[in-house]
């Protein structure tokens, strides 16, 4: 009996150690991963434990729990918006819905009409997609049948819509940045009831999905976009505090970091800026930390940033990593990656997974000194950011979606 036994705990311990990759960043909003055993090298033929062709077109970034992965997808033809669950052992399609089909809406040359990564709490998944010009967010449980579906309101940008939802408690929430009547919408989770909506100043359209932390004593979601950066209660919508700017469009997440909430990015100009969080109130001219302008090519429009311990790591949309230490702004290196980079960075067990448009993942220390491990390449098209879960790494592409790593 003893062997079985130990079998049985050494199982245990393996699926205890594996960590979901329920949302757009993962479990903590900020592209961090507590797992272990996280593969380190790879290319499109050695370390892939599969790879599978995903119909359609979209720039969504896979999500993970236990062994379903999902993943959005716009099919031309017909106009279909479809949630896709696979295996996550094999690859294999469980189900597929049609979520909504609508004619393609205006968007950027470089946006798709299926950006917005979905979420799930094991139970359900919700997954939001534009049937213009009204915005349609849908729930699904875990064997594809609809629990309900709402209506935030209409929508409005000429660059085409990407609003990823977040979870929290017993609410999930959903950014309307827009160049109409913008707004924040919580509903309940079960069953679709909106609980509260909160106004957005400036009326501008903006990407960012928000990240939540506790801080200053309170609990606090924050985000960049419509020419500011804001605190709201993610319980109530009541806002905390807001600074002005500094620029005009928003598209990365922040991050939180030594106490401090980082964002880079904005259109027309770019910015870094670290943020005190224990303001109250329009905090423009008492809470920045550091604020640096310096250096345009070097600041992140798309990818969002990614913490580790005191420091902060930046790769720009044109390939330019940085490290900062998070207290100073301190540029302590500058190296370009690749030729491109829109999907963001990720972590594991101090090292950094930054993904290029090429589908080239550089694999760096993260630390305060420049150190590329591993330079790993799938020559495919990839606009997505990758998930970590369950000792292995899921990248999409925009014809593929990879598993890499044996797993467990």
């Amino acid at each position: 009996m003893r062997a079985p036994l130990l079998l049985a705990l050494a199982t245990l311990a393996l699926s205890l150690s594996a960590e979901d990759w329920p949302a757009w960043r993962g479990p903590r909003g900020d592209g961090t991963s507590t797992e272990t055993g996280i593969p380190i090298r790879w290319d499109a033929a050695q370390n892939i434990a599969w790879k599978v062709p995903i119909p359609g077109v979209g720039h969504s970034s896979p999500i993970v729990f236990g062994d379903r992965v999902f993943v959005t997808s716009f099919i031309e033809e017909g106009g279909k918006r479809a949630l896709l669950c696979l295996d996550r052992r094999t690859g294999k399609t469980l189900w597929e819905r049609v979520v909504l089909t609508s004619p393609p809406e205006r968007k950027h040359k470089f946006n798709s009409h299926a950006s917005s990564t979905p979420a799930t709490d094991g139970i359900h998944v919700w997954v939001p997609f534009l049937q213009a010009p009204d915005i349609r967010l849908a729930c699904y449980d875990m064997d594809g049948n609809e629990a309900w579906r709402t209506s935030p309101g209409t929508f409005k940008s000429v660059h085409g819509f990407c609003s990823s939802p977040l979870l929290y408690k017993d609410l999930v929430i959903l950014n309307c940045d827009q160049d109409d009547v913008a707004f924040i919408v919580a509903y309940e989770k079960a069953t679709g009831k909106e609980r509260w909506r909160a106004d957005r100043p400036n009326r501008t359209r903006s990407y960012c999905a928000p990240i939540i932390r506790d801080a200053a004593g309170k609990t606090q979601m924050v985000l960049t976009g419509s020419k500011c950066v804001a605190s709201y209660d993610p319980a109530t919508g009541r806002q905390h505090w807001i600074i002005d700017g500094p620029t005009e469009q928003f598209v990365a997440s922040p991050v939180f970091a030594e106490n401090l909430f980082f964002i880079t990015g904005g259109y027309p100009q770019h910015h870094f800026l670290a943020i005190r969080p224990d303001g109250s109130g329009n905090v423009t001219q008492t809470h920045a930390a550091w604020h640096d302008d310096s250096d345009f090519k070097a600041v992140s429009y798309v990818p969002s940033p990614i913490a580790h311990g005191k420091f902060l790591f930046v790769v720009s949309d044109v390939g330019i990593a940085s490290c900062l230490e998070a207290k100073t702004g301190k540029r302590l290196w500058r190296e370009q990656l690749g030729r491109h980079h829109w999907p963001s960075p990720v972590s594991a067990e101090n090292r950094l997974y930054l993904l290029d448009d090429d589908g080239n993942t550089f694999v760096l220390d993260a630390g305060p000194k420049f150190n590329v491990i591993a330079k790993n390449p799938i020559a495919e098209e990839c606009y997505a950011s990758p998930a970590i879960s369950h000792g292995q790494i899921f990248i999409r592409t925009m014809t593929n979606l990879w598993c890499v790593g044996a797993g467990r």
